[in-house]
């Protein structure tokens, strides 16, 4: 190879790693930017820098990160659930409903409640993976389906006469100084990380997702794969419900249900980060929270609730345009590969 092809193909090679890692990183670093923005400037910065506060945004995200998470598993092997919202709130009610109106213990209605989840996770599994419906209307309709049904049990009102005044309190604990359902979360999306990335299970979801017909082909047997992603996903589901219930001190028709929007942004803005243009655990946890300081420092700023709103619907259509662009950037950099090793052989 002479000196000037060294140099025309060495810039090349070196360019696409650096571009990789900042596109890896381009999220966490918006998101340090945005709380370097709201902790220093006059208008937000007292209250938002105080212990209080950082707080109550790593708590109060513990919910949308379990609903958030449970999505992520199907979609990994390329199957959406939005219902996973709804399932959550089928076990919020459940939970509320056997302490407060049914008189049992709250261990055996947190059991019930998890229960709950995954049954509501089997009905996906049944009609996406068993009748091989449509995953994004089928879920749609049983999110609809379970919100008409909380609706119709719980008449609007909300069930918590009768909980615990120690349940309720729970989630108010910390453990090293950090609210106790952080850690919850932290946990759970360091569980479901190892179990989509370093088991064979975890390896047969990213080649279903890559191209389903491909893994078929392979040995892998997709339907029972689709399924169990389903019920895992009932399975988080059910969890984020169960906590949901200590976090509001009871449980009502419609609090869950108002997860899912922002659930679906930081999924899709985790698209765009750590390993981008696959779901992914880490991304959807950055995601997660450059939404959560957003909008925190947003209502510290005095704006309207609406806001909340709009940058959700934001957030979702911004990250679907990223990842939409970087993957065709992406294909056309492979095709312009391929092609100049054509043209070099």
């Amino acid at each position: 190879m002479t000196d000037t092809a060294a140099q025309s193909t060495a810039p090349a090679a070196t360019r696409r790693p650096k571009f990789g890692q900042l596109e890896r990183a381009g999220l966490p670093i918006f998101l340090v930017i945005i709380i370097a923005v709201f902790a220093v400037i006059p208008a937000t910065g007292p209250a938002f820098r105080t212990l209080v506060n950082i707080n109550n945004v790593l708590a109060n995200q513990s919910v949308t990160g379990l609903i958030a998470l449970s999505m992520v598993i199907p979609m990994i092997a390329g199957y959406f659930d939005l219902s996973a919202a709804a399932v959550a709130g089928l076990s919020n009610v459940t939970v509320a409903s056997l302490v407060a109106q049914h008189g049992q213990s709250v261990a055996v209605s947190l059991i019930a409640g998890v229960v709950i989840g995954v049954l509501a996770g089997g009905l996906n599994a049944f009609l996406v993976s068993g009748l091989n419906l449509d995953p994004f209307i089928t879920t749609l309709g049983t999110y609809i389906f379970w919100a008409g049904t909380l609706a119709l049990y719980t008449r609007g009102k909300t069930i918590s006469n009768g909980i615990p005044i120690d349940f309720s309190l729970w989630t108010t604990e910390k453990w090293l100084g950090v609210p106790t359902p952080f850690w919850i979360l932290i946990i759970v999306a360091v569980v479901v990380w190892f179990f989509v990335t370093q088991l064979p299970f975890g390896r047969r979801l990213a080649a279903i997702g890559s191209n389903e017909m491909a893994a078929k082909l392979a040995g892998v047997r997709t339907r029972r794969a689709v399924a169990i992603t389903y019920l895992l996903s009932g399975l988080l589901a059910g969890i984020a419900g169960a906590l949901l219930t200590s976090s509001n001190g009871g449980g009502d028709s419609s609090s869950a249900i108002s997860y899912l929007f922002p659930a679906l942004a930081a999924v899709f803005l985790g698209r765009t980060a750590i390993d981008p243009g696959h779901y992914n655990v880490w991304g959807t946890m950055f995601g997660l929270f450059l939404v959560a300081v957003a909008v925190d420092g947003f209502t510290l700023m005095g704006a309207p609730a609406s806001v909340t709103q709009m940058f959700n619907g934001g957030a979702l259509v911004f990250s679907v345009a990223v990842a939409t662009f970087t993957t065709r950037a992406r294909e056309r950099k492979a095709r312009a590969i391929q092609l100049e090793n054509l043209h070099n052989s």
